[in-house]
């Protein structure tokens, strides 16, 4: 009987931990207030200006859009001359890497350890960049877009 009862402490015990670890990572989203947060590249590259907007809802994303704009305001993802060009190359299209990069975001609830996509890898840098940028002001509340610099590349 005392091995029954020592085993159901140590149960008990267990569970008890299990559930206040699982607890401690919804504190870790609560930081983050309830709304729309975006943040666009500071510049355009190759015609393309990279953006990512998300919803916050119950502290939690409920919502990923990542995407890129030219000057007149046309969707990258939307180029289909565009991404017939770039898919026999690369093997990859916008319409494509940016779902997959908003997707994974929106699983992991974390810009960090994004999977980078083979033939969309500097998408995917900036990708990091803009979703570590919403969630900094997720976490403030900060509604107005954040600039992300473009590191310029040496010649």
């Amino acid at each position: 009987m005392k091995k029954r009862n020592g085993f159901f402490i140590i149960f008990f015990i267990l569970i008890g931990m299990f559930i206040s670890a699982c607890g401690n990572d919804k504190n870790a989203q609560s930081q983050w207030k309830d709304g729309y947060y975006t943040a666009m590249m500071g510049d355009y590259n190759f015609g393309w200006k990279e953006y990512v907007t998300i919803c916050v809802m119950d502290h939690k994303i409920v919502n990923v859009e990542y995407n890129a704009k030219n000057a007149s305001g046309f969707i990258k993802s939307w180029d289909i001359a565009y991404m017939r060009n770039m898919n026999p190359v690369s093997g990859i299209y916008p319409n494509r890497y940016t779902r997959d990069y908003a997707k994974e975001f929106l699983e992991e609830q974390s810009a960090e350890n994004i999977d980078l996509i083979a033939g969309a890898t500097s998408s995917g840098y900036n990708f990091q960049k803009l979703a570590a940028a919403v969630l900094e002001n997720a976490s403030t509340g900060n509604t107005e877009i954040a600039i992300v610099p473009v590191e310029k590349k040496e010649e």
